[in-house]
């Protein structure tokens, strides 16, 4: 089995588990906080489920769940109580089980004796492992190998197989009795008061073993994850606002970003990169870690520079069907599990993406705007350019996608299940496919290479990516409009002909500035239209073709990233009430959701159901859906900086009496208040002119510029 071809969904982990996150950790279990067998729960590092099992036992019996508590991302406190005493009806018995993850696992478990009688108990945790790849736990394949040996040593437990190279080390303070598949404890807690064991799983990987990064040895609030997450939070800007639901879910955003950052050990003082999301995408993506970062610029610049150098180091060099990598071509994901034969430091990257390279360089594109990192910036223009030579060596004008071999993906833009590209009666789409998205990908990294040409004095190189981006524009908007039905087509088919559903992509037309400006009103309707929009966002497909299915993963569906860069686009093109349908809707869906947002959930009307209805194997958190908060906010804002030519849009829509403070800009930190109606805009650097209007659609070609 490929996992990057697995057509299917992974199971559901229903609403009755917890995922903790950290980097590329995290663990999936009950709400009581045992992880049972049988399932996707675990313990995961690497993309290799490190505890299959990891149930708690006090005197033979089950804890009850009472609470789990969250707190940061990658922590949480489950609090239970074991069964009654000897010859008492209640239980005096609390149980505190205190989890932080990070590079494994660390528990501090906790009984609380509520009684005036000492307590004499037995406290079991029952081991297991498959060691198992993450794609196999994924598909529900799991394939056990014979060879996982569990050997008690003074400390507690090695879990190792030797055909994977994997396992890990469970260790205990005080240490435990240990015997295969399980940690004894006799202890004797004192009346009204405590005993306390700290727990640590050590991954081991290619053999070598490394500490959890919450270790016992040291308090919490020392290690580095916590560490990184006090920074993270001083250093991010700061939003006052009366309104309460705006302000719980953009914390809760913050929160999630910061945890799914990725930081690579031998690169210590590199800037994190991002993944893309619990618990199936917990490493680094190229399309999904690119937008992310675009979306969180307003929040943090330095996670876009570190996903742009990652993949500068990981850029395609060679021709290898197997996994798609071609010379300039930007990766799909990064894995270090078993069953990809990578390396656990290293990874191993696929590259089956169409658009992960035209992101690449709008991204740095769009870091020049912000006038952040000049030197890292220029320093990546040769990667630049070998993107472009990648797309123009594809694109005449239009850039398909067609997988190499039965190995890639059959879909390969961010629409990418098996069935998510599709004609208005439902039948599939036979790639090669020129996806209309992607097309105005292609238009905006063109743009963004002749602006670096403007900037560098180089009139020849600017004039050629001007007429590369007007040729691509003029064709799109002549082969991809469908004048008798009033919307872009989703794609061409192998045949070059329109593949003639309504679906969402088009929005992202707009955000990219390719749509002519007498079709975007036609384009605007139809995203708003009862077929599109729940009233939390706008579906993925129309609920008018074929395909639709609103409890589908692509063919009707909602997700909240692809609704920000909708609204980002209808904004853009002057459609402020349209964007702000979409963007208060989305922010409802938030509060419902416990504010975070979702990957994705399912299209339901909202005149038919008044909630919204969770998609069941959805990521959460998520890291595009965590970014949307900030990019809907930057959308009502209207806030669009253009350092290199000095210049600042700003003209707030739907929001008032909100203050942030700390925007990194140009080297600078700003603040922005908008109060009755009214904004101001302080601590912008020397030379640069803020405009109290929006910036004009077409505003980015070059000859559209004063």
């Amino acid at each position: 089995m490929n996992g990057w071809t697995f057509e299917g969904q992974p199971g559901a982990l229903g609403d009755t588990t917890v995922t903790l996150v950290e980097g590329g950790s995290f663990c999936v279990c009950a709400r009581g906080g045992d992880i049972v067998p049988g399932g996707a729960q675990g313990v995961y590092h690497a993309d290799t489920r490190l505890l299959s099992r990891w149930e708690l036992r006090v005197d033979d019996a089950p804890v009850e769940a009472l609470r789990v508590l969250t707190g940061e991302p990658y922590h949480a406190t489950f609090v239970g109580r074991a069964g009654p005493r000897p010859g008492r009806a209640e239980s005096s018995l609390l149980v505190i089980r205190d989890r932080y993850v990070g590079g494994g696992l660390r528990e501090d478990l906790t009984l609380r004796n509520l009684s005036d009688e000492p307590a004499g108990c037995v406290v079991d945790i029952h081991v297991s492992s498959d060691v198992a790849d993450l794609f196999e736990v994924k598909a529900g394949r799991v394939r056990y190998v014979p060879d996982v040996e569990m050997t008690p040593d003074r400390s507690g437990l090695l879990v190792f197989s030797a055909s994977r190279s994997r396992g890990a080390r469970v260790l205990g303070e005080p240490a435990p009795f240990a015997v295969p598949g399980m940690l004894i404890f006799r202890v004797v807690v004192p009346a009204r008061g405590e005993w306390t064991v700290s727990l640590q799983v050590n991954p081991i990987l290619e053999g070598e073993e490394s500490p959890a990064w919450f270790s016992t040895h040291r308090p919490v609030e020392h290690a580095e994850p916590a560490r990184r997450r006090a920074d993270w939070a001083r250093l991010s800007p700061s939003l006052s606002t009366p309104d309460r639901p705006l302000s719980q879910v953009l914390h809760r955003s913050r929160e999630d970003l910061g945890a799914l950052r990725l930081f690579e050990p031998d690169r210590p003082d590199e800037p994190p990169s991002i993944a893309a999301g619990a618990p199936w995408f917990m490493t680094l993506f190229g399309r999904d870690s690119l937008l992310t970062s675009w979306m969180a610029l307003p929040l943090d610049q330095s996670l876009a520079l570190g996903t742009v150098r990652r993949l500068a180091r990981l850029q395609g060099r060679i021709d290898d069907p197997l996994t798609e990598e071609e010379p300039g071509k930007i990766l799909h994901e990064l894995r270090f599990g078993v069953q990809t034969g990578a390396p656990p430091h290293g990874g191993r990257a696929y590259y089956g993406s169409v658009d992960s390279t035209p992101l690449f360089v709008m991204l740095l594109g769009e870091l020049r705007r912000w006038g952040v990192h000049g030197e890292a910036v220029e320093e990546l223009m040769p990667n630049v350019d070998d993107a472009l030579d990648w797309i123009t060596r594809s694109a005449d004008p239009f850039l398909f996608y067609r997988r190499k071999t039965d190995h890639g993906l059959l879909n390969q833009g961010w629409k990418d299940s098996f069935d998510g590209v599709n004609f208005a009666d439902g039948t599939l789409a036979r790639p090669p496919i020129a996806l209309a998205e992607v097309q105005g990908y292609v238009y905006a990294a063109y743009t963004a290479r002749a602006h670096f040409a403007h900037e560098a004095g180089d009139q020849g190189l600017e004039t050629h990516w001007t007429d590369q981006a007007t040729r691509i524009r003029e064709a799109f908007n002549e082969r991809f409009w469908l004048p008798e039905r009033g919307y872009y087509a989703i794609g061409l088919d192998a045949g070059g002909r329109p593949i003639d559903s309504l679906a969402s992509n088009m929005g992202h037309c707009l955000w990219t500035g390719i749509v002519d400006e007498d079709k975007a009103d036609a384009v605007a309707a139809h995203l708003l239209s009862p077929e599109m929009f729940t009233g939390y966002g706008v579906r993925t497909l129309s609920s008018g073709m074929g395909a639709y299915n609103p409890m589908s993963y692509h063919n009707g569906s909602v997700w909240p990233h692809d609704n920000a860069i909708i609204a980002a686009g209808l904004m853009r093109y002057g459609f402020t009430e349209e964007a702000q349908r979409i963007a208060f809707g989305l922010l409802e869906a938030a509060e419902i959701f416990g504010w975070r947002l979702p990957e994705l959930f399912c299209g339901f009307g909202r005149d038919e159901f008044a909630w919204p209805v969770p998609y069941p194997t959805s990521c959460s958190p998520q890291a595009w859906a965590a970014a949307t908060p900030i990019q809907l906010v930057r959308s009502l804002l209207r806030f669009d900086p253009w350092v290199p030519r000095g210049q600042i849009w700003v003209a707030p829509v739907g929001l008032d009496n909100l203050r942030i403070t700390g925007v990194p800009l140009a080297g600078a930190r700003i603040d922005l208040e908008v109060a009755d109606g009214d904004v101001s805009v302080t601590g912008v650097p020397a030379g640069i002119t803020v405009h109290s209007e929006p910036r004009h659609p077409m505003r980015a070609a070059l000859h559209q510029v004063s």
